[in-house]
């Protein structure tokens, strides 16, 4: 997490729970109702999106927000999802797991941004990394083994997707629970707790370095692992005057995309190096590991996408099939895709 905005979730959640109160709605907006185009004056949002905050302050973007903004310093599925059960928070940036779990677990949650990668096998987000002296090759050679696994995480659900590739079964290999947290893998994969697991490709420098002389290795799994998604409590949708403010921070997310694009030496300055204390060549690294964004206007082949992980997870996890249209407000379809192209 950005190093500049931390702050302690468990200060957090009441602070923010206080704000997402708000005046009463009167009635609630329907899901078929058009966004309201209008954002009342002290109108707040809860955002948990640490990059893209960095991303909007350097682009300018912050500043021209039509709305007042509380930042969260978290991301991903389990606290995004724990701050949206306590009501202190509006908007999560997470992948492609988080929301199926949320609806799995009750909580009712809504897509309105989504991003890929133009070459999403060639610049992966996650490689399978092996432990020291596990004598792992190749990806085969995890047959038998302890493997780390996140159910409600974007590496776990890559997890059943490898094993699904090597045409193998869970009772083949031994899965190890355990949430990925920092840098809870590799500790687990340096303490030999487990023989392999998904870590992400940004790490897989730093990692070589540290474990290849002891017969560690960073194995590329060749498959799609790309989504990023901003997913919003329903509840918060319900606010028309919210669901405005989304939209417009949907909005500035593609503006705040683009420009990250276009602006790669501000982005390692800015970003790799003064907030995370990088230094600028491992900016580069991960500019270079990250490959160009895309932010489609059509999301027909997002929702194909996310439907085959829902029915892998559901197969695997013994979890009822959901409808993967279902977990995305359409009504944001072009949002992002439209100011990322500059329209």
């Amino acid at each position: 997490m950005p190093r500049g905005y931390q702050m302690k979730l468990t200060y957090l959640l009441p602070l923010a729970a206080a704000l997402l109160a708000g005046p009463a709605i009167a009635q609630p907006l329907p899901d078929s109702a058009p966004i309201p185009d209008r954002i009342p004056p002290g109108t707040t949002l809860v955002i948990g999106d640490p990059q893209t905050r960095v991303a909007l302050a350097l682009s300018g973007e912050l500043a021209k927000l039509p709305f007042k903004v509380e930042w969260a310093n978290i991301s991903g599925g389990p606290q995004t999802i724990e701050a949206f059960r306590a009501k202190a928070l509006d908007i999560g940036a997470v992948a492609d797991i988080p929301p199926i779990h949320a609806q799995w677990t009750g909580l009712d949650v809504r897509i309105v941004a989504a991003k890929f990668r133009r070459d999403p096998v060639g610049h992966p987000i996650y490689v399978i990394a092996t432990a020291p002296g596990s004598g792992i090759a190749k990806l085969a050679d995890i047959k038998g083994r302890k493997i780390a696994f996140s159910p409600g995480q974007a590496q776990g659900a890559l997890v059943l997707r490898v094993l699904k590739k090597l045409g193998l079964r869970h009772d083949e290999v031994q899965l190890v629970e355990l949430p990925s947290v920092g840098d809870a893998y590799v500790n687990a994969l340096a303490s030999k707790l487990v023989d392999a697991a998904p870590i992400a490709e940004a790490n897989k420098q730093r990692f070589v370095q540290n474990y290849e002389r002891d017969g560690a290795r960073a194995l590329p799994h060749g498959l799609r692992d790309d989504p990023a998604y901003l997913y919003v409590v329903k509840s918060s949708l319900e606010d028309p005057g919210k669901a405005a403010a989304v939209r417009a921070y949907v909005q500035a997310w593609g503006r705040a995309t683009k420009w990250v694009e276009t602006h790669p030496e501000e982005w390692i300055k800015g970003y790799y190096v003064k907030d995370q204390g990088l230094k600028a060549d491992s900016g580069r690294f991960l500019v270079e590991s990250n490959g160009d964004p895309d932010v489609p206007l059509d999301w027909n082949g997002a929702i194909e996408r996310q439907q085959e992980t829902i029915d892998l997870l559901a197969a695997e996890l013994k979890k009822p099939v959901l409808k993967a249209a279902t977990l995305f407000d359409r009504r944001f379809e072009q949002v992002a895709g439209a100011a990322y192209q500059g329209e």
